[in-house]
Order: structure tokens, then C-alpha cells, then sequence
């Protein structure tokens, strides 16, 4: 049996981009493919913060009808915006090689950085608490949109500079010559990495998909977002992870910060990639035992 297979994806650039690479791929092992590019919710208001909006799965839940209602057969998505628990009936189907997991400042000069007054602009939890835990006296203002908008409000507005995931620009080739390595910021739970997913039923589309498969990255990534899931219990909050393998082992960097950036709990683990079971659930509870806990508990008080 072989069929078209039917990629749901968002409609910006970026997502776009995510998905003819998946079509490609495909294309590669000599399945034939077409595109069905959808808008979401998290798209169409660009108004509102995403925690306001309740950010998990804001990004995915249109795609994730789409496929319910079978209208499409695979969906494409940016890894790190999709929730840690997915819809009954859709499953993982295949984590594609992971590209850049940095975060990058784009500035409009740097000298703001020495004066120790500042502004930049950024729509993510976990970015403005980092940024304001290094930074104390900056002001972070909200930001919105895809790839392109952003761009183009960091322009229109008087910002020092805006924060973005290196992965996102590099794919479209808007990464700017005028930028900085932010090496210091932990990244989200899967950054730079894609996930596409299927229907649980459709074991042609599951087992086309699973040839896409990388698995190192599938291995980093399900420990950074198991980390997240331990730690986040349903509720958005300021949390990095970065996983990484070498000669034969994983090393987890994890971290929960306070929504004003003033309080950082860490930690720095490693395991053979033979034990990686329960790996980001140990660090995890690391960071609860060390006072995460208690934080939390601050920090969905204060989005409720």
C-alpha cells in the first residue's frame, strides 16, 4: 500500500520551511507527499502574551483537530511548542536531526549591555527571566508573532534588541550579521529540534515517518521534556533544559528561574546514554527537592 501523504502544517515561513523538509525527506525514500498549511490560534492573536493565553499547545492544537478529524495524515511542528502530554489517539512519529539549540541576542549595537540600561523584547517566560537575571535593570517587553513579524517590530520599535532561537532564522535565512551568541541562556526543552507526529491508528504513515528518525536527538530531547513535565505539572513557567551526548554519555543542564528572574534553581547531571531511563525525571525532582517546589507554586499563583 502507498498513499499521498498529507503534511499539516502553520502557515508562516518558518513552519513552512519545517515542513518541505519533512516532504523532501520523504521524497528520499520515495513516498510522495503534498502540504496542507493551516492557521492557529496562537498565530491569529498576537495581542496577548502567550501565558495569558495558556500557552501549551497553542501552536499545535489546530493541526492536532486536523489530524482527528482526518484531514491531514502527519503533522510538522517546532519541537519545543509542543505540550509534553499529546491528544489521545496522535503519537510521535519521528524527531528529525536536531539544528542549533541556542538562543541569539539580534541588537542594534551593544553598548546598552555595558551601561546597564536597556530594552529588549521577547514573548517567552524563560527567556525574560534569564535575561533579567543577568540583566537586573533591563526592561523585557513582550513580543509577538512569527519569525518574520518579530523581525520587523524589532525595527519598528526603539528596543537595544530582541531574543530568538538560532534554529528559527538560520532555516530562512534571516539571521542578521548584527547578533550575539547568548551561550550563557539555557534553552527550551527541545529547541531547535522537529517533531512530526501521527495518527496512533495509521501504521503506514508511522512506519514511513519512523525512516526520518534520528536518534540521538529523539534521546536528548525526551529527557529535556521529561524534565519539563516533572517540573511543570500543567503550568507555564520559566524553565530551560539542554541535553547532550558525548562519547557515550549524556549531560543535563536544567533550570527553573523565578518570573522576575531574581531566583535561579540549577542542575548539572550525567549518565551513560545505556541509563537514560528516568534521567530528566531525577533532575527534575532535584529542582523541586532544592526549593522548586515552593516556587512553582509562586509562579502559577501569579499567572492564574
Amino acid at each position: 500500500m502507498s498513499k499521498i501523504i498529507r503534511i499539516g502544517t502553520r502557515d508562516s515561513e518558518l513552519a513552512l520551511w519545517q515542513a518541505r523538509t519533512v516532504q523532501n525527506a520523504l521524497e528520499k525514500t520515495g513516498h510522495k507527499s503534498e502540504l496542507v498549511p493551516v492557521k492557529s490560534t496562537g498565530d491569529l492573536n498576537l495581542d496577548q502574551p502567550l501565558y495569558e493565553m495558556g500557552i501549551t499547545g497553542i501552536f499545535t492544537k489546530t493541526l492536532d483537530v486536523a489530524m482527528i478529524k482526518g484531514e491531514v495524515d502527519i503533522a510538522v511542528h517546532s519541537m519545543k511548542d509542543v505540550p509534553t502530554a499529546l491528544p489521545k489517539g496522535i503519537v510521535e512519529a519521528a524527531v528529525m536531526k536536531r539544528a542549533s539549540n541556542k538562543d541569539i541576542l539580534v541588537h542594534k549595537g551593544t553598548e546598552f549591555l555595558e551601561n546597564g540600561v536597556g530594552t529588549i523584547a521577547t514573548g517567552s517566560l524563560r527567556r525574560k527571566a534569564q535575561w533579567l537575571h543577568r540583566y537586573p535593570n533591563h526592561k523585557v517587553v513582550d513580543l509577538r508573532g512569527n519569525v518574520n513579524t518579530r523581525m520587523q517590530k524589532l525595527k519598528d520599535n526603539d528596543w537595544d534588541g530582541a531574543i530568538f532561537a538560532a534554529a528559527g532564522l538560520e532555516r530562512i535565512d534571516l539571521k542578521p550579521e548584527n547578533f550575539l551568541d547568548l551561550n550563557w541562556m539555557i534553552p527550551a526543552p527541545a529547541q531547535g529540534a522537529m517533531l512530526i507526529v501521527a495518527n496512533e491508528k495509521d501504521t503506514y504513515c508511522r512506519e514511513t515517518i519512523a525512516l526520518l528518525n534520528h536518534r540521538e536527538s529523539e534521546i536528548c530531547v525526551h529527557i529535556e521534556r521529561e524534565f519539563l513535565k516533572v517540573l511543570e505539572g500543567g503550568c507555564t513557567a520559566p524553565i530551560g533544559a539542554l541535553a547532550r551526548i558525548v562519547d557515550n554519555e549524556v549531560y543535563l543542564k536544567g533550570a527553573l528561574f523565578s518570573l522576575d528572574g531574581t531566583k535561579k534553581i540549577e542542575v548539572d547531571k550525567k549518565t551513560p546514554v545505556s541509563q537514560v531511563e528516568n534521567f530528566g525525571k531525577e533532575a527534575a525532582l532535584e529542582i523541586l527537592n532544592k526549593g522548586g517546589k515552593e516556587l512553582m507554586a509562586e509562579i502559577k499563583t501569579v499567572l492564574k
